[in-house]
């Protein structure tokens, strides 16, 4: 056996395994949906907010109850200190209500 037969083996062994996962992610969620229907059934009830994305910053963990300031909380020039904040954009509804003031704005020279 050659040294490539085993590294095709473990490959096609470690596909497999990974298949398998979807396979029991299906099955543990058919056994688990009245379960998730009642939690579904009590967020609606409850009107509870959206769910938290991040744990790092306020801005990230509930972006609908965001502002565009809260990243800029500790400076209005500040650079972004959270990862998150870099994969997750603003809402679109606090961009559509507020004017573009960076297109307007000159720096005084």
């Amino acid at each position: 056996m050659r040294p490539a037969d085993r590294v095709l083996g473990v490959t096609l062994l470690t596909a497999a395994l990974f298949a398998a996962t979807f396979i029991d992610a299906a099955w543990q969620r058919s056994a688990h949906e009245p379960a998730l229907q009642r939690t579904a059934e009590l967020v609606t009830r409850l009107r509870l907010s959206d769910v938290v994305l991040f744990t790092e910053a306020r801005y990230t963990r509930h972006p609908t109850q965001a502002d565009l300031h809260s990243a800029f909380q500790d400076h209005p020039v500040a650079l972004e200190h959270f990862p998150s904040g870099a994969l997750l954009p603003p809402p679109r509804i606090l961009l559509d209500r507020h004017e573009a003031l960076d297109r307007k704005a000159t720096s005084p020279d």
